[in-house]
């Protein structure tokens, strides 16, 4: 995968207070952790950073006053509302290091005719890559599916130097049968059987509670 370089600024103030103020300048906090270190407090670019995030798993160069970092970003928050970045932890990488992240999974390919719908059990499935060479996503192909299939992390073709850090069982499509309707005549005639069964009952009873007094008359 390539790399995306992006400048990063150290910083001493922490506290929401601080956050505030390196938003408020267009700047996004983050900390980078790893390799048994003490956390790194550093602030990026905004947009630079969006943009970079785009890409799941991106790896990032940051030039940290002329030191390079590589780093992939773990946790990112963005405000729930207007959906700009609050924060982001970075976790620090090294060439042939291996880690564990979680890769999108997307399709491709029509189900098979009928209607039928498709259910995202899981949007990705976690691996275990080098850090240099996280895949972006992976493709599965739904083609002509039809309902009951189940497409599982087994599935999954996993390109050289990657393996699942999950059970190959884990369901992550599965194919639904459509929910159908009653014809509206037919649910119409269900109502009057139902609606001609409660009346009739109270008749039946009411002729079963006669029954004794004719026998007691005779």
């Amino acid at each position: 995968m390539a790399e995306v370089k992006l400048s990063a600024e150290k910083r001493t103030d922490f506290g929401k207070g601080a956050a505030r103020r390196t938003r408020r300048e267009n700047k996004v906090p983050a900390v980078i952790y790893g390799h048994g270190a003490d956390p790194k407090h550093v602030a990026l670019e905004g947009h630079a950073l969006m943009m970079a995030l785009k890409t799941p798993n991106v790896l990032i160069r940051l030039d940290i006053s002329g030191k390079n970092e590589l780093v992939i970003p773990k946790a990112v928050q963005r405000d729930p509302l207007k959906g700009y970045l609050v924060h982001v932890d970075f976790l620090a990488v090294k060439k042939g290091e291996r880690v564990t992240v979680d890769v999108p999974v997307l399709t491709e390919g029509e189900l098979a005719p009928g209607g039928n719908l498709l259910d995202h059990m899981l949007n990705a499935v976690s691996v275990e890559a080098e850090a240099t060479h996280i895949p972006e996503s992976f493709t599965v192909s739904i083609e002509g599916l039809s309902a009951g299939h189940t497409v599982r992390a087994g599935d999954i073709e996993l390109p050289r130097g990657c393996s699942l850090a999950v059970d190959e069982s884990t369901a992550l499509l599965q194919v639904v049968a459509a929910q159908t309707e009653p014809e509206p005549e037919a649910e119409e005639e269900a109502e009057a059987e139902a609606a001609a069964a409660e009346g009739a009952a109270p008749a039946e009873g009411a002729a079963e509670e006669e029954k004794p007094a004719e026998g007691g008359e005779g």
